[in-house]
């Protein structure tokens, strides 16, 4: 069963920075698509922003477009959220999923706590 954990999440100003990381249990995490989901109190769950590993396509929600960057390590285990001006809407339990085919994303991390104050 693939695991997948993620890192780094925390309290920062507004303005600030965090970078969110995604660890797989599986040595063929390059052939994922690998995304992270983001959900705040009472809202529903969203995506935030997605890499497929083999072709290094990335995508981004609106809402963060020119704020945060996904990247993967060379080796492909690790994927990472760079989040820059943080906002105090950022304010979320990040969630890692990867998904190996095209179905929906099917694995999901325990998610990490990212909190933006004002």
């Amino acid at each position: 069963q693939v695991q997948l954990v993620e890192s780094g999440g925390g309290l920062v100003q507004a303005g600030g920075s965090l970078r969110l990381s995604c660890a797989a249990s599986v040595r063929t995490f390059s052939r994922y698509q690998v995304a992270w989901f983001r959900q705040a109190p009472e809202k529903e769950r969203e995506f935030v922003s997605g890499i497929t590993q083999s072709s290094g396509a990335k995508t981004y929600a609106d809402s963060v477009k020119g704020r945060f960057t996904i990247s993967t390590d060379n080796a492909k285990t690790m994927v990472y959220l760079q989040m820059n001006s943080l906002k105090p809407e950022d304010t979320a339990v990040y969630y890692c999923s990867a998904r190996e085919g095209v179905g929906p994303y099917d694995l999901w991390g325990q998610g990490t706590q990212v909190t933006v104050s004002s």
